[in-house]
């Protein structure tokens, strides 16, 4: 019995001989070590946090200056209405190629169609050209019938295939332009499978580039269907009205460049083929042929009054695709693409920043590193290091103008700003590392995961047959990098406030409690007023 009770003791004795090594090895490398790593660390961190701040703020005052003076796309181009010339008929009117690439859409085929077969434009001036890289043989037998269809109407409707999916998106649509009758088109304009363009769509845009030639690209906006699906939904429209109401804005309105966003524009073809035609070096071989085309002096025109209706990615893992794609490929092409836009003469030198510094540089690289590495690691990191101490102005000021700034894209959702900041610090861990991918061309740098599409009209079936028959599969659901995380920065609070004078603890466990959420795969469970 004696022995017995000697045990716990014995256990207890050896917790505290380990709690005793650990402080020493710790206090031993601490100094000389972490000090200074997590100090460069956080000076790298707070330059990052600069250069975003200003460029935000850059952007803020360019997108106020734009709306109080700014003259509107039809004064800063020519634009006049299509108008019938009698002695020459419809062929007054240029030729319009509708681009329609797909890939197993069996939910949103019949949308996007006959959103493109609706379009009003003259009958014999128009070609309707639906490329179906479907690899299942009942999908495609589906599109195939569902062009016959158009077909039988009078709608001049192409379907075509290929036999392999080289380049994906970019290799599809590539072959779509070698066709014989794709010769007497002047324009092509593209959506993807969920987009349902309004019937006046080519009469709003085409005009523009009839009556300027300078113009390359006329891009549209898009419009979210099922934005108030759940909360995940919300903060994707949060992120990407920024992105039209500001940057695309911007960008149009002082440099006449921006990126494509791979669909809802409309593409003069003679600019495509200078710029060298579509490449699939990149996951993003809308922006690599935006790129492209700049380098060669065309011109950019966004209208942010037209808008496309469109879906968002309603599933959490369909998101992480579809952002491991948008971070990774603007990185890898950043990186193919430096030296020639440093080499290239046909465009100005500060148009030439504009692309390298704020475009890819600042955008696409800083924007995601600094997201996740200051406010997820070295931020959490300065609670077990107190001699490393961040500024109130790096910690508190800067993000919070920055994030204000982000807001004003969507005023309808502000109060639900603190659900956006913590979304996006979790979705920042997917981003950095994709970027990183893209920056260092690892493993998963061309990974090319088509975005699930459920179709407005289906969702309320989709999800009735999901409660019907649950399936739980732990790549699917469970997310071990956002739980992984989670338990750092719920050590960081817990220390913070066993030993801490920072008094993190609050920021510490509500962001790790995101990242729980997130990495149990729960983000779009709820559904926001």
């Amino acid at each position: 019995m004696e022995r017995l009770s000697a045990l716990p003791e014995t256990f207890s004795g050896v917790h505290n001989d380990m709690a005793e090594q650990f402080q020493i090895i710790w206090g031993q490398i601490k100094a000389p070590l972490i000090v200074p790593l997590l100090n460069m660390a956080v000076f790298l961190c707070l330059a990052m946090s600069v250069m975003l701040f200003i460029e935000r703020v850059y952007m803020a005052v360019v997108i106020t200056l734009v709306k109080i003076f700014g003259r509107k796309a039809d004064k800063r181009f020519k634009w006049e209405s299509m108008k019938d010339d009698l002695e020459l008929g419809n062929s007054s009117y240029p030729m319009v190629l509708v681009q329609i690439p797909m890939y197993n859409e069996r939910e949103v085929y019949q949308l996007s169609i006959g959103a493109a077969c609706g379009l009003s434009w003259p009958s014999d001036r128009i070609i309707v050209q639906v490329l179906d890289d479907s690899t299942d043989p009942t999908i495609k037998n589906m599109v195939e019938m569902e062009c016959q269809r158009w077909a039988s109407k009078g709608i001049n409707i192409k379907y075509e295939i290929r036999d392999n999916r080289n380049g994906y998106k970019a290799g599809a649509l590539k072959e779509g332009l070698k066709h014989s009758y794709v010769k007497q088109c002047d324009y092509v304009a593209i959506f993807d499978a969920d987009f349902q363009p309004e019937p006046d769509f080519l009469w709003q845009t085409i005009p523009f580039l009839v009556h300027n030639p300078e113009l390359a690209l006329v891009q549209a906006r898009w419009k979210f269907v099922n934005a108030n699906e759940c909360l995940m939904t919300r903060m994707q429209e949060m992120s990407l009205d920024y992105h039209f109401t500001v940057e695309q804005e911007v960008g149009s309105s002082t440099y006449s460049f921006f990126g494509f966003n791979g669909t809802a524009g409309v593409w003069r073809i003679a600019a495509i083929e200078e710029a060298g035609g579509w490449k699939d070096r990149t996951t993003v071989e809308d922006m690599d042929l935006a790129v492209r085309a700049s380098l060669k002096g065309w011109k950019f025109l966004y209208l942010g009054s037209l808008e496309v209706k469109n879906e968002l990615p309603s599933t959490f893992k369909a998101y992480r695709y579809q952002q491991h794609r948008w971070s990774c490929g603007p990185a890898n092409l950043f990186r193919k693409m430096l030296s020639e836009i440093i080499r290239n003469k046909k465009v100005s030198l500060w148009k030439k920043v504009h692309v390298i510094y704020s475009f890819f540089f600042i955008r696409k690289i800083v924007a995601h590193i600094v997201t996740f590495v200051f406010y997820c690691v070295v931020l959490p990191a300065t609670v077990l290091v107190p001699e490393v101490q961040i500024p109130k102005w790096g910690a508190v000021y800067i993000p919070s103008i920055i994030t204000l700034l982000n807001a004003v894209g969507t005023p309808r959702s502000l109060h639900l700003l603190v659900f956006w900041i913590l979304f996006e610090n979790v979705m920042s861990l997917h981003r950095a590392k994709a970027t990183l991918i893209g920056l260092l061309e690892a493993g998963r740098v061309n990974e090319w995961i088509v975005t699930e599409k459920l179709g407005d009209a289906l969702k309320f079936k989709s999800a009735l047959k999901a409660f019907k028959k649950p399936r739980f599969r732990i790549g699917d659901r469970i997310h071990l990098l956002e739980l992984a995380i989670g338990c750092y920065l719920f050590f960081c609070g817990c220390y913070d406030i066993a030993f801490g004078k920072n008094h993190f603890f609050i920021y510490l466990f509500v962001q790790a409690t995101a990242f729980f959420i997130m990495g149990f795969g729960y983000v779009g469970t709820f559904v926001p007023s």
